[in-house]
């Protein structure tokens, strides 16, 4: 995400022609696109994009069951490491 929105602020300031990115090629002003584009196709690839969903699924399951055992009044289990 943070690529595309490297790619829109330099494309802005290369459309509008502000400050040194007026002078750039349009080559290095898209270049964030096609790292985003690279990233993401990676980050699909191996897995990263479902294994970072299940992890927040994981946690929000987790901090409902919490929850819930607050308001019964039980307790979070000790849990040695």
């Amino acid at each position: 995400m943070y690529f595309v929105m490297a790619g829109i602020a330099l494309l802005l300031l290369k459309y509008f022609e502000i400050g040194f990115v007026a002078g750039w090629s349009w080559w290095w002003v898209l270049s964030p696109f096609a790292l985003a584009v690279a990233w993401w196709a990676w980050a699909d690839s191996t897995g990263y994009t479902k294994r970072k969903a299940m992890e927040a699924m994981e946690k929000k399951k987790q901090d409902r069951i919490d929850r819930q055992r607050e308001s019964l009044g039980m307790r979070k289990p000790n849990r040695r490491r």
